[in-house]
Order: C-alpha cells, then structure tokens, then sequence
C-alpha cells in the first residue's frame, strides 16, 4: 500500500498547472477504484497538488475551506459554470 501512496502522490504531483484529473482517472490508471484514491488523497500531506483531483462531473474538491476553485482559476484551469471543463481540462496519464 505504501508504494501505491507514494505513486499516487508521485501522479498528482505531476498533473500540470491549468489541468486536472478526477478521482477515477487516477484509479484506472493504477487499476484501483476511484474511492480507494480519494482515501489515500486523505492521507497526502499539503505538498501534494491536492486541487487538480477533482470529481468525475469536474466538480472541485471541497476540502481545505473549499479554496480549490480559486486556485484552479489562478492556474488558468478552464471552467463551465463551477466546475472544470473536464472536455478541456482533463490531464492523460500515460
């Protein structure tokens, strides 16, 4: 399990500025669901880009006083309406 934190904090990390990933993105990229990636985001430290993981619909993370809006906005992330533009915005692992 801890190899697998450590890649997903390896993987979240890695998503640029101005892009994201849902939750399940991250998921299939290890071949693990989607819940089990939002409990290891519950563990990460905040030195990991913990607002470019976001909900499958593009919905922003509500944690950490719900700031995650602003700064995806900051980093230029497109949006439609309040969530990401996930057609524009969705970061491939490869």
């Amino acid at each position: 399990m801890v190899d697998l934190i450590d890649e997903v904090r390896s993987s979240v990390n890695s998503i640029p500025e101005g892009m994201v990933a849902s939750y399940g993105d991250i998921g299939a990229h290890f071949g693990v669901g989607a819940r089990r990636i939002g409990r290891i985001m519950g563990t990460l430290d905040d030195d990991v880009a913990w607002w470019r993981v976001v909900c499958s619909d593009g919905w922003p993370a509500v944690c950490h006083g719900g700031t995650a809006p602003q700064i995806l906005a900051a980093e230029g992330t497109p949006f439609a309406g309040e969530r990401v533009d996930m057609k524009h915005a969705r970061h491939c692992f490869d």
